[in-house]
């Protein structure tokens, strides 16, 4: 059972990291390069002030939403994170199950440690998360087989060309344990599994081995053409790269920097985000990646325009901390605080929250997109 003194999900990180060998900490817990934009995605949501309204009924907020045709009882997925079997025996299976429990989403990874099909049968409703392989045909029979499964979208992560230099595995020369294998690629122990003779990551040589660099919008395209299921691309900063998803063809996009993981001193999520918002004018979903700790930092988002967020790391802690149970603590803690915080705000719903205005830095407040009473 989680420690009864666990009343945030910074008091989950730190229960987690009592237990977590260093290297699988820090491989959790760390970004690349110097960690700028790791920082940097927890010092932009800080900025985002929020204008409450007052004189609101909100004797019963309601924090139910739908994302990508899914209805969620928080506007809130848990993100793709490879290999869980590192932070709990039961892995991806104990993180599906608490997502279930809660009403939201689950998504899957490519590098998953429990294959797509045991995690459907949890009863989640669960998202299939894509990296791009070096034979593309492949890659879309993964996406075949995870509609096959009952997944009930498919997330494609575009800005992985290769794994990000990540500085903590590469001093750690991390890599994975031997039971702790990529369920949908390679039965046996890979590259991955092997210590470099040099200060390295196993795990990052083993990507790059793995992922094709030559990720376009064709195949963007070709991905399109082969599913029926709800596209998402995760990993957009920039506006123009939203637009051309939307003309793509994409039911959503994830402004996301990967949570510091990839280029190092790229554009906080939270920063990107308005700007992305303003150029898609609701043509295709927007969800919101990095740095979300807080149930605070949820409703941020939703009023700087997200339709909701992507849990990472939050419930990787979780994970560590209890297996299933500690992320069903975390997903409960975040229902509580987003609840406080949306009728705190004035806000007796989730469409409500959309409509508060922000101060970013100071700065005069952001007007609302849809003004209100």
């Amino acid at each position: 059972m989680p420690d009864p003194g666990v009343h945030c999900l910074a008091d989950v990180e730190r229960a987690a990291a009592a237990v977590l060998p260093a290297d699988v900490r820090d491989f959790v817990g760390g970004g690349s390069g110097a960690e700028v934009t790791l920082d940097a995605n927890r010092a932009a949501l800080d900025r985002v002030l929020l204008v409450p309204r007052v004189l609101r009924d909100v004797s019963r907020c309601v924090t139910e939403t739908s994302l990508l045709g899914c209805p969620s009882r928080l506007p809130v997925a848990l993100a793709p994170v490879a290999y869980q079997c590192l932070l709990h025996p039961e892995g991806e299976l104990a993180a599906a199950r608490a997502a279930r429990a809660a009403g939201v989403p689950f998504t899957v990874s490519t590098l998953s440690s429990v294959p797509v099909e045991r995690l459907v049968a949890t009863g989640a409703d669960v998202w299939f998360q894509l990296y791009w392989l070096r034979e593309p045909g492949r890659a879309l029979d993964l996406v075949r087989r995870a509609e096959d499964a009952g997944a009930r979208a498919v997330v494609l992560t575009v800005d992985v060309p290769w794994m990000g230099r990540r500085l903590r595995d590469v001093r750690n020369r991390f890599a994975l344990p031997d039971h702790v294998r990529a369920a949908h690629l390679a039965p046996g122990p890979t590259a991955a599994h092997r210590p470099l003779a040099v200060a390295a990551s196993a795990l990052a040589a083993h990507t790059e081995a793995s992922f094709s660099a030559a990720l376009t919008w064709s195949s963007v395209a070709e991905l399109r053409a082969v599913t029926r299921l709800p596209l998402v691309l995760k990993g957009v900063l920039a506006a123009e790269d939203a637009v051309r998803a939307a003309e793509c063809g994409v039911d959503a996009v994830v402004v996301s920097n990967h949570g510091g993981r990839q280029l190092d001193g790229a554009v906080p999520s939270a920063v990107a985000l308005p700007e992305v918002v303003a150029a898609l004018a609701g043509r295709c979903e927007v969800l919101l990646d990095s740095g979300v700790r807080t149930g605070t930092d949820v409703l941020r988002a939703l009023a700087l325009g997200a339709r909701g967020v992507l849990l990472g790391r939050p419930a990787l802690w979780g994970l560590a901390m209890a297996g299933e149970e500690g992320v069903r603590r975390v997903l409960g803690l975040l229902a509580l605080e987003f609840s406080d915080a949306l009728g705190l705000a004035g806000c007796a719903d989730v469409p409500a929250a959309a409509r508060l205005r922000t101060v970013l830095d100071g700065r005069a407040p952001r007007l609302a997109r849809t003004p209100s009473p």
